[in-house]
């Protein structure tokens, strides 16, 4: 078993608010210069970009997960990690399934597009990925466990956009495979604010839009290689 340093939480190009350095080599080349062993990819509202750089992570030694970040129809950022093509495939589907048909205005938001390792544009995603799509947090997470994936809701403690801000709280009852604080809180300190949370496994990504903050925060894994069953398994451990 070896500790596996995982920041889980990284937007590309391909998220409007995602910077024109976030491409899949210079995450890739970020990732290793903070010695990170497991990213995920985690676009707004879809997964376009992430096997690209998976495929670039696999030829430079870095394991990359596929998955996104879903803002639910109660404006809830919630990640989304799965194992195989054919299930995010299935996740892809099931957002561009309910995320509404608003234009993109690139001018304002920023643009959309999904690139190669040679920063050549595959595609451009036509309808605005910040909005939020047209399923509740219960429904995102059924569907997400449905194909096998893990669901954990983002940045929890945020004022915008986070189960705190938009709920007031943790509901019991959600199933989630764990909850994620972002880069600007200390986890000891939050729990000490929120003992009722001490049942959840608790994990700190970076959220990165910008080449610099990937890797700013990291969770430290035991497993015995860095990929999602190890991770998986890793959770229930935390």
């Amino acid at each position: 078993m070896a500790s596996i340093r995982a920041d889980l939480h990284i937007h590309t190009f391909l998220s409007p608010c995602g910077d024109i350095d976030m491409t899949p080599r210079n995450i890739v080349r970020m990732a290793k210069e903070k010695k990170l062993d497991l990213i995920a990819i985690t676009d707004h509202n879809s997964t376009l970009q992430a096997p690209e750089v998976q495929r670039v992570g696999e030829k430079e030694g870095l394991a990359v997960l596929c998955g996104a970040e879903i803002t639910t129809k109660e404006e809830v950022h919630c990640l989304a990690l799965v194992e195989t093509e054919t299930q995010r495939v299935e996740l892809q589907e099931y957002l561009e399934k309910y995320l509404p048909p608003i234009p993109n205005d690139p001018d304002f938001f920023g643009y959309q597009f999904w690139v190669d390792e040679e920063e050549n544009v595959l595609g451009e995603v036509p309808h605005l990925l910040i909005s939020a799509i047209e399923q509740n947090i219960d429904q995102v997470e059924a569907f997400v466990h449905s194909i096998g994936g893990l669901f954990i809701p983002a940045h929890i403690e945020r004022p915008r956009n986070s189960l705190f801000s938009q709920l007031g709280f943790v509901p019991p009852g959600l199933k989630a495979d764990a909850l994620e604080l972002s880069r600007h809180t200390n986890p000891d300190d939050f729990i000490k604010k929120n003992p009722y949370l001490k049942l959840f496994k608790i994990i700190q990504s970076s959220d990165a839009h910008y080449i610099q903050h990937i890797g700013s925060v990291y969770t430290e894994f035991t497993m015995e290689k860095p990929c999602f069953e190890g991770l998986k398994k890793a959770l229930t451990l935390l």
